[in-house]
């Protein structure tokens, strides 16, 4: 899926709730969320890391969408498909100990 289509789709869905909550209350569930992969990447074998990762992203977006930012056009500013040290890809930067 399109991370643009993403976006306006938890945009519809549950942008009125965002909203109502404010950015510092979305923000809070979606460090909650971060916790939660936390735990997963430690023992995928017990949880859903599918889910969590999509959590996440979802959690996110939804902090985008209150905040005005086309998230899509916002990573493709910030990352066009080079590294920004070394202008190649894949990088080729020498990576420091």
């Amino acid at each position: 899926m399109d991370l643009r289509v993403f976006q306006e789709r938890i945009g519809a869905t549950f942008g009125a709730k965002d909203v109502a909550r404010g950015s510092a209350g979305t923000f809070m569930y979606f460090i909650e969320e971060v916790g939660e992969l936390a735990e997963a990447l430690r023992e995928p074998q017990t949880h859903d890391l599918d889910g969590e990762f999509a959590d996440c992203l979802a959690w996110l977006v939804s902090l985008a969408h209150l905040s005005g930012v086309d998230l899509a056009a916002a990573a493709e500013r910030k990352y066009p498909g080079v590294c920004s040290g070394c202008g190649a890809s894949p990088c080729r930067c020498v990576t420091k100990p």
